[in-house]
């Protein structure tokens, strides 16, 4: 076996970022177009404050004119017609295109939002690659039904495309959650317009251009770049948009609730906020990796994910041992150079964000909690967005740092006593996307976890992630699921076809 060249070191992405040519315009019926007001916006990079592309600002005109296009790819039935072994192909072909271009993705990803080159090579260009294989793979072994009639009588039961489909993904994964929407969308046979977050546009118009070279049909792939309220919403209203598809906060997925009833009552899919329970308890036989599980789970990433574990509600007898290692843990992550192969801990994705999480570690203080580290912004001098690994003790779950979704490095560690106590604390919440619990007695787990109000919950262990389970979360987490063949549930409408036999 050929043993692969090593990672780039610092100095090599720097100087690789230096001569990257970056997708700015919007991508429309195969071909990049610039926005038709002919404005854009800067895309700044978290990691020194520099513009790295004057990007299209869409509006309704260019949402339109995408929705126009993705309706006549889907009439004429350039995607949704071709046999299933063929949209398979080229989807196994996009796939290809995106694993031959991994680090230059990468050093978009990094360059966008600020997270570690390292986490954009090993976790977010490989999730994405295996969605894309994963969904197109699926394309062909998903069968209809025959539903149990009389003798004289045969109903069938078939999936088909819901048409026109419009994804709203964040910035805190963009090619993943992308990925996870697009992938699916397209292996139904949908043509899709793509709204990434104007914070983080640069891989979503790599990949369109990929997508195209990989033989996808024009129209079928359509990005447009742009603000929230502008194109977002302009595509959540869009009477020819069949379904809406969002992953991002609570209060925007309300919003495309309310666009779908205002307009034509399109399907809506909303994967939204999380305040992630983390228990463990006194049953825990290693208390070391629930602490080491801890740590990454609200500093990986920067504390930028819907599912960070960002109550740590401890058992207190267990409490001790683990907050000795997790408080060495936070020492270990403080920020550093995204663009440097050995940091684990990034840039916040822009000013804007950094200032609010700022903000929640100013309430925490105000509401009492006891900060036990971190809780500064760093690294000034980079001219970046930078914040401290930081955790708070003494919360109480009525506590704004306890209740808010907060999406940054910020840990808030609550006390109990007992498993029910446990319980309550994690489900006093509006949310309900992960949970996670630690211990050796199975009845325990079973018995927390079942009453558990979440979508996903961790059982000694926390994160854990394959794309062949279902994601989505119970409450004001969302409706729907992203990840699996359930995923398909989504972008398909079923048909009965009743017949009468003579």
């Amino acid at each position: 076996m050929t043993t692969p060249p090593p990672a780039p070191a610092s100095a090599d992405w720097r100087a690789r970022a230096r001569g990257l040519r970056i997708r700015s315009r919007a991508f429309i019926d195969g071909r990049f177009v610039d926005a038709v007001s002919g404005r854009t916006f800067a895309a700044m990079s978290p990691i020194d404050g520099r513009t790295l592309a004057e990007v299209a600002e869409c509006a309704e005109e260019d949402v339109d004119a995408a929705v126009h296009a993705a309706r006549a790819a889907f009439a004429d039935g350039r995607w949704r017609a071709l046999a299933p072994a063929r949209r398979k192909a080229l989807m196994l072909a996009f796939a290809e295109r995106i694993e031959a271009h991994a680090e230059e993705l990468a050093l978009l990803e990094t360059l966008d939002m600020g997270k570690p080159i390292a986490d954009s090579l090993a976790v977010d260009v490989p999730a994405t690659v295996r969605c894309y294989r994963w969904y197109a793979e699926a394309i062909d072994k998903v069968y209809g039904e025959i539903a149990p009639t009389a003798p004289d009588s045969l109903a069938l039961v078939t999936r088909e495309p819901l048409g026109v489909v419009g994804a709203v993904v964040p910035w805190n994964f963009p090619m993943i959650m992308a990925a996870w929407k697009v992938a699916p969308a397209l292996a139904a046979g949908n043509s899709v317009v793509l709204k990434p977050a104007e914070q983080s546009p640069l891989t979503a118009l790599r990949l369109a251009e990929l997508a195209a070279e990989a033989g996808i049909p024009d129209g079928v792939f359509n990005v447009v770049p742009g603000f929230g309220p502008v194109a977002g919403k302009a595509l959540g209203l869009h009477p020819d948009v069949d379904g809406v598809f969002f992953t991002g906060s609570t209060e925007t997925g309300k919003l495309f609730l309310q666009y779908s009833g205002q307009s034509n009552m399109k399907r809506v899919g909303l994967e939204c906020g999380g305040k992630t329970p983390h228990i463990v308890l006194d049953g825990c036989g290693d208390p070391e990796a629930a602490a080491d599980a801890a740590a990454s789970g609200i500093f990986f990433n920067q504390g930028q994910m819907c599912t960070a574990g960002s109550r740590l509600i401890l058992h207190r007898a267990v409490r001790d041992r683990v907050m000795e290692r997790l408080l060495g843990h936070a020492a270990a992550y403080q920020p550093g150079d995204p663009l440097d192969p050995a940091t684990r801990m990034g840039a916040m994705v822009d000013e804007t964000h950094t200032m609010r999480v700022l903000g929640y570690i100013h309430v925490g203080r105000e509401e009492g909690a006891a900060l036990l580290t971190g809780g500064e912004r760093v690294r000034r001098e980079t001219g970046g967005c930078y914040v401290q690994p930081t955790v708070f003790d003494g919360v109480d779950n009525t506590m704004r740092i306890a209740r808010e979704e907060i999406f940054g490095p910020v840990l808030a560690v609550i006390t109990v006593d007992s498993a029910e106590e446990a319980v309550a604390v994690a489900n006093d919440s509006p949310f309900g996307l992960a949970a996670a619990v630690w211990s050796d007695d199975v009845n325990t787990v079973h018995r927390v976890a079942r009453s558990l109000r979440a979508g996903v919950v961790y059982v000694n262990c926390f994160d854990a992630d394959d794309i062949t389970t279902p994601f989505g979360g119970f409450k004001q987490s969302g409706i729907g699921r992203d990840k699996s063949l359930h995923a398909l549930d989504k972008y398909t409408e079923l048909k009965t076809t009743w017949m009468r036999l003579r």
